[in-house]
């Protein structure tokens, strides 16, 4: 009729995009749990081993030790020794106005051992006489054994001869010695083996000091005796 069509007709092509698989896809891989895995074996070092070993040995050893020494600390309970200065005499004593000084010391001591069960084996002592801080003379004490509740009598003698000392301390025993009395100390150190039947101890150091030993001497007199009585000293380890 010469007029086009009121609906148009259109052509209509559909394309497929997609890709081709030459294969099939795998199927997924299945987990396999063996129920009894097998695995290597560690073997112990020997070496190792025998150092563990003897380093537990050790430790055990100590132990053992220290708790046997505890027990017997505890049972024979070991006490160190009582010194006591029961007297002191002095001789021949003379200051110069050269600061020399001469003097005989005769000094006696009781050591008590206070332990029930324990005998006290004394190495030699060395005893040291003093003013003030000033060493004067020096001796030895020759060694001896003190029974359990013992009381020893122990004795020292001192001797100086023409000894040089500081002019203060000449001085300061001349202004003692106006006064009618002139303090001196004694100092001693030994060493002490303590033994309870075949049991010993290790030995113990022991260091003494008897302070303010008054010795009663005039400027007229050349000796004199401890005043006062009985002086206790301290007994340190």
């Amino acid at each position: 009729n010469g007029y086009p069509s009121a609906h148009p007709s259109y052509s209509t092509t559909t394309t497929t995009t997609g890709t081709a698989y030459p294969y099939a896809a795998p199927p997924p891989q299945a987990t396999y749990y063996n129920p009894n895995p097998y695995y290597a074996q560690n073997y112990p070092n020997p070496r190792a081993t025998f150092l563990r070993r003897l380093f537990a040995i050790i430790i055990a050893a100590f132990i053992i030790t220290g708790t046997v020494v505890f027990i017997i600390w505890l049972v024979l309970r070991p006490r160190i020794p009582e010194f006591r200065v029961d007297q002191v005499t002095l001789s021949n004593f003379n200051v110069s106005s050269s600061s020399e000084i001469t003097g005989n010391w005769d000094v006696r001591f009781t050591v008590r051992n206070p332990n029930h069960k324990i005998t006290l084996y004394y190495d030699r002592i060395e005893a040291s006489v003093y003013y003030k801080s000033e060493l004067l003379s020096e001796t030895a004490v020759p060694p001896f054994v003190q029974g359990t509740k013992n009381e020893t009598a122990v004795r020292a003698t001192f001797a100086a001869s023409s000894a040089y000392v500081e002019g203060s301390v000449a001085n300061g025993m001349n202004q003692d010695r106006a006064r009618g009395s002139v303090g001196f100390s004694v100092g001693m150190s030994t060493s002490v083996r303590f033994k309870a039947g075949g049991w010993w101890a290790r030995r113990r150091f022991l260091r003494v000091y008897c302070r303010d030993l008054t010795v009663g001497i005039t400027s007229n007199n050349s000796g004199g005796t401890l005043v006062g009585g009985p002086k206790q000293c301290k007994v340190g380890l």
